[in-house]
């Protein structure tokens, strides 16, 4: 596919999986509850409704990786309402699960369906657009996320003060709403899986050592990105402040987010080659994050949030785009589904490893140590989008 002019809009059909996925994301408040209803509901001890969230964790891996090989195999739009409406049974389970036994049956059956979605939609962004405009259409789709996940939390706060199996119901229904979204307003899938590819190119995503590499600091991503969400309200308690700002901190996230989205259409950051963006990216993320590490009032918490969101506006976009550029033909959803298995990875690592070194440390050692990370994002990721580089200009000449 051609580049696309920078002032040109986006496809429909990008707009199309952006406004779904942002539907479905309205509802997607259910589940930090998920341990709250099992406790209160079924009177089951806390470690219990840990072991079924974790259930559910584990269960998203393989998930994600069904994902990616079906939506090769059997076609993007498919996969999609699959997941979907898989989704949105096991959510109505749940809420209408007469005991414990049958929603650790929902839990799981809901994991093993709630990743489908994501590896056929990137893949089909990816397909809709050329090289120039992935990381705009996936930076779109992050910020849209993020305006969602805000919107989310106050509709689950409404539905959660009347009866936690609402939320669930409510999940439920705007997975169905994404569904038919997608029925009626993508094209159907041709036949075949996916059309680029013949059916003969070689698919191996887990020998390649570019993706795997991409994995790797991908996951390192997520970890520190989850360390946030999920420390974040500890950390301000630690120090004396309403853990609920923590609520206002993402939120200011989110606006920088939005707000940045016409930033990367201007040259200095268009022009911008990708190892630059993601040393620089790297680079704010670490510093946003020491700044978590010394700030002693909400002011000082606002302004460090604003510099590690520039970091993020600059990461997401950019990385999933790489990892679409190292696909061969017929195997974009594959390797998109590996690489957002280090998602899962971090979900499963982040609080363990966030809970011990706000003990341990404590809270400016945390954030310290998050921001050491970061660092070494902003070192080795540059590298690695080089090597991925470096592979695409050989296969160019090559063909």
């Amino acid at each position: 596919m051609g580049r696309l002019p920078a002032g040109q809009r986006l496809p429909r059909s990008v707009w199309v999986l952006v406004a779904a996925r942002t539907v479905n994301r309205l509802g997607a408040f259910s589940l930090p509850f998920l341990a709250v209803l099992i406790t209160r509901r079924y009177d089951a001890p806390p470690a219990t409704a840990g072991l079924v969230v974790a259930l559910f964790g584990l269960a998203t891996i393989p998930s994600r990786l069904a994902g990616g090989r079906l939506a090769d195999r059997y076609g993007r739009r498919r996969t999609m309402l699959v997941g979907l409406v898989g989704c949105a049974v096991a959510q109505a389970g749940v809420a209408a699960a007469p005991n414990l036994a049958v929603v650790v049956g929902f839990a799981v059956l809901l994991g093993l369906v709630f990743e489908l979605y994501e590896p056929p939609s990137q893949a089909m962004i990816a397909d809709a657009v050329g090289d120039a405009a992935r990381v705009r259409a996936y930076s779109l789709l992050n910020a849209a996320l993020a305006v969602a996940g805000l919107a989310a939390g106050v509709l689950a706060a409404g539905l959660g003060r009347w009866d936690l199996r609402w939320l669930f119901v409510a999940d439920a229904v705007t997975c169905l709403l994404c569904a038919l979204v997608v029925r009626i307003a993508l094209p159907a899938d041709g036949p075949g899986a996916d059309r680029r590819g013949d059916g003969r190119t070689a698919v191996a995503p887990w020998r390649d050592r570019t993706l795997l590499a991409m994995l790797g600091t991908g996951t390192l991503f997520a970890l520190v990105y989850l360390q946030i969400t999920v420390m974040l309200p500890l950390a301000l308690d630690r120090r004396g402040l309403q853990p609920a700002d923590a609520g206002l901190l993402l939120a200011v996230s989110a606006l920088v987010i939005v707000a940045g989205q016409p930033l990367l259409r201007l040259n200095p950051l268009s022009a911008r080659s990708a190892p630059g963006a993601f040393a620089t990216g790297g680079v704010l993320l670490a510093a946003g994050l020491a700044g978590y590490a010394v700030a002693d009032g909400f002011g000082a918490h606002v302004a460090a949030t604003v510099v590690w969101s520039l970091g993020d506006l600059l990461l997401v976009g950019r990385a999933l785009a790489v990892v679409a550029g190292l696909a061969p033909p017929g195997g974009t959803g594959r390797y998109l589904a590996v690489y957002g298995t280090g998602w899962g990875i971090a979900a499963v690592v982040a609080p363990l490893l966030g809970t011990q070194l706000l003990d341990r440390a404590g809270v400016a050692g945390m954030w310290s140590v998050m921001a050491g990370l970061c660092a070494v994002l902003a070192v080795v990721q540059p590298a690695v989008v080089r090597a991925a580089a470096g592979r695409r200009r050989t296969c160019t000449c090559v063909s």
